[in-house]
Order: C-alpha cells, then structure tokens, then sequence
C-alpha cells in the first residue's frame, strides 16, 4: 500500500532524528527571528539552532567559572 506524502515525511524526519516543536513567542521575538534568518540568508530552524548552542555554552562557560 502506498504511504500518504504526510506518512514519507514522518518516516523521513524519524530517520535524521527531526521532531517538530512549536512555540508561543512574542511577535517581538519572531519578527526578530525572521530578520534574522534573512539577514543570515539561513532558515528559522537554524537560527534557532545556533542561538540555542550559543547560549549552552555560554551558561556552561559561566557556571564552571562561578564554581572555582
């Protein structure tokens, strides 16, 4: 039986290890995030993705330095 174009796409996402999130944010913080992706020329998932790698190693940074 063939799979619906919504069953591929799951299987597919499954496979790279996506998983869809979806967020509530401020129009503030999205239009922000759009601007962004633009003026990077990269998708809002990867401006998400970055920002969110940037802060973890930021808070790691800070909390190993506060524990000395």
């Amino acid at each position: 039986m063939a799979m619906t174009r919504q069953e591929i796409n799951a299987k597919s996402d499954a496979k790279r290890g996506i998983k869809q999130k979806s967020l509530k944010l401020h129009i503030d913080t999205i239009s922000l995030l759009e601007q962004l992706s633009q003026e990077m020329g990269i998708g809002q998932n990867q401006v998400v993705t970055l920002a969110l790698k940037q802060f973890a190693e930021q808070a790691t940074t800070n909390n190993s330095s506060h524990h000395q």
